[in-house]
């Protein structure tokens, strides 16, 4: 993780990478000076081992951290037994190919409540996930992260509170913070500095220093309905607040990554680093003085 402060990538190769492979993504993002990617697994795990292996030969080389976002298709607590075991399938298959890259976290969707009870989708998929880790540790991959999403709509199962309580009930569990879902889940509710230094707080109090230290975040410009998320947007494009999300990251000393997921993946990535970079070093002045 990050020596001091958050470093910012993209999700997934950037735009101007001239090459499409992962490898010629991470060497853009080092071009680029940004400091870590996520791999993309949206579609499905369609990875060889030769390309794994030269994704992570190009980020050892340039000190670029991966994680990967698995399938989209998962959903542990379909009604359907056949899905449910593909969901866990999506989910194992993209930490192992994660692994053999260079990932440590492995990002994802978990469920839908199916307009079932909240407590019973959660029994569902804390199980799920217990057997994902359990497999996972058999096979020496424990150094892996499962990072189940803070997700945009309330259909979605992962909400703040269950994402937190999964991650105090299964060992290897932490959430992935994603702001910009958080601001649309409740249509545009939590947009202000104090609500996101609240997620923060919330986090560090319920999960301890390892927590903040070790962060996860999602960011990018949010269009949203009554209903929660629509699409991401250009930050510029958007109201969401992105520059109090990173001064709460500053003035909470938390470390980790922050994955953009803007349409315009580079550019809004470098916009987060920049501005963050230059709060952190008005924070530095404002503490010198």
């Amino acid at each position: 993780m990050a020596k001091s402060g958050m470093i910012f990538g993209p999700g997934g190769a950037p735009l101007s990478t001239q090459v499409t492979s992962s490898d010629a993504g991470v060497l853009r993002c080092a071009e680029l000076g940004l400091e870590c990617m996520e791999l993309e697994y949206v579609y499905g795990v369609n990875f060889s081992k030769e390309q794994a292996r030269k994704t992570r030969a190009a980020a050892e080389s340039n000190g670029i951290k991966l994680s990967v976002h698995a399938p989209y298709y998962i959903n542990l607590n379909s009604q359907e037994e056949k899905k449910v075991e593909d969901s866990v399938k999506r989910i194992l298959d993209s930490a192992r190919m994660g692994a053999e890259s260079g990932a440590d976290n492995v990002v994802f969707h978990a469920a839908f409540y199916m307009k079932q009870d909240p407590q019973e989708v959660y029994d569902k998929v804390k199980s799920h996930l217990a057997r994902i880790r359990a497999a996972l540790d058999e096979e020496s991959l424990g150094f892996v992260t499962l990072r189940p999403e803070l997700t945009g709509k309330p259909t979605q199962f992962g909400d703040l509170d269950e994402l937190i309580r999964l991650s105090l009930e299964v060992e290897g569990v932490l959430p992935c913070v994603d702001f910009s879902h958080y601001h649309a889940r409740y249509a545009g509710a939590y947009n202000s500095y104090d609500d996101f230094r609240g997620v923060l707080e919330k986090l560090g109090n319920a999960l301890g220093e390892k927590a903040l230290k070790t962060l996860h975040v999602h960011l990018s410009g949010i269009e949203f309905t009554p209903k929660g998320e629509k699409k991401h947007l250009v930050a510029a494009e958007s109201q969401f607040d992105y520059k109090s999300v990173l001064k709460a990251l500053r003035n909470f000393d938390a470390e980790g990554r922050v994955i953009c997921e803007s349409p315009n993946v580079e550019e809004d990535a470098l916009l987060f680093q920049k501005t963050y970079k230059r709060i952190k070093s008005k924070y530095s002045r404002e503490k010198r003085g």
